[in-house]
């Protein structure tokens, strides 16, 4: 599912138009990015939680060389699956 059928999910069991469930889940995407980028820690009870994690430097190959690359450390988003999804 991508994000216009998921929207078309949205307004056919919500009721609402498609132009104010792209709306929603925009402005609830948004706001997820927002707490990430602060640092904090989004969670949907029943669903899962949203979270940022530092990721180590490290080395890795090169597919096509073959020759060792340098990956330098970032911050990931992670994505923990609540119970109710899980089933």
């Amino acid at each position: 599912m991508n994000k216009s059928e998921l929207v078309n999910a949205m307004a056919e069991k919500t009721g609402m138009t498609k132009v104010a469930a792209k709306q929603a889940l925009t402005a609830c995407f948004e706001s997820i990015q927002a707490e990430l980028r602060k640092g904090e820690k989004v969670t949907l009870i029943g669903f899962g939680s949203f979270s940022v994690v530092k990721r180590k430097a490290r080395t890795a190959k090169n597919p096509r060389t073959g020759k060792p690359v340098k990956v330098a450390a970032k911050k990931v988003a992670k994505f923990k699956a609540g119970s109710n999804l899980l089933k």
